[in-house]
């Protein structure tokens, strides 16, 4: 493993161990390090990334970087809307990728993550009406991004089940994984922030966040997932999967 992941993978173990503790000068330390230690990984990555594609990953995890920050604390309402805007850029960023290598929306992949969408949205309504807006808006470019990254034509040769690729010996079969994580990581947001009351509830939902968001964004940006000519950003060795 390259050291600068190795880097951040121990970054990451120090955020959910001060979250899972309580303990927020950890994740005051720690946090801020994960995202630029994956951006300098992909800078310095001798993987054929082509250069569009490079700079949309580190500006996708600069706008990740502002979003952790501001959610060291994410029971401040004002704060997970500021992240929120910050991660709806980073996913915006990481749908944009998809697209480029070729991933398009499929309806049996769309179609659980927009009922998925619908409850919350309408669970954000109810219980925090504050919110519904900014997060459902947010909802809406995470699961842009999740549909894209799910598409089998990202990894024609892997087995897909219930519209998600199972992860084999091809990098790029993993993203779907990681949109997923990344899912289950806000979707917890949500949960905690409407129904956990009790302090060790809150910590425990807390290091479950980190822990999953942590192993969404590992595998999203492994930039053997990015090399040109295996995705086929924009040349003639696109993935279509027999669509346009």
């Amino acid at each position: 493993m390259r050291p600068l992941r190795a880097g951040f993978l121990a970054a990451t173990a120090v955020t959910v161990a001060g979250a899972l503790t309580g303990r927020e000068r950890w994740q005051w330390v720690a946090k801020p390090l994960m995202m630029p230690l994956l951006a300098a990984d992909i800078a310095t990555s001798r993987a054929d990334i082509a250069p569009a594609d490079r700079t949309l990953l580190l500006s996708s995890l600069g706008a990740a970087t502002v979003g952790d920050v501001l959610l060291i604390d994410p029971d401040d309402d004002r704060r997970l809307i500021a992240g929120a805007s910050s991660f709806a850029v980073m996913q915006t960023g990481y749908a944009v990728l998809w697209w480029r290598y070729g991933a398009r929306p499929a309806l049996p992949v769309a179609l659980p993550r927009v009922l998925a969408w619908a409850g919350a949205a309408v669970l954000l309504r109810v219980e925090a009406p504050v919110l519904a807006v900014p997060l459902s808006a947010y909802g809406a470019t995470l699961g842009s991004a999740a549909v894209l990254a799910s598409d089998p034509a990202l990894a024609p040769d892997a087995d897909s089940v219930a519209g998600l690729n199972i992860p084999d010996a091809d990098p790029r079969s993993r993203l779907g994984v990681g949109a997923l994580l990344f899912t289950v990581s806000d979707g917890l947001i949500v949960l905690r922030r409407l129904f956990a009351r009790g302090a060790r509830s809150r910590r425990v939902i807390e290091g479950v966040i980190l822990a999953t968001y942590g192993a969404a964004q590992f595998l999203l940006t492994d930039p053997a997932a990015h090399v040109r000519g295996r995705t086929g950003a924009g040349g003639p060795d696109r993935i279509s999967a027999g669509r346009p």
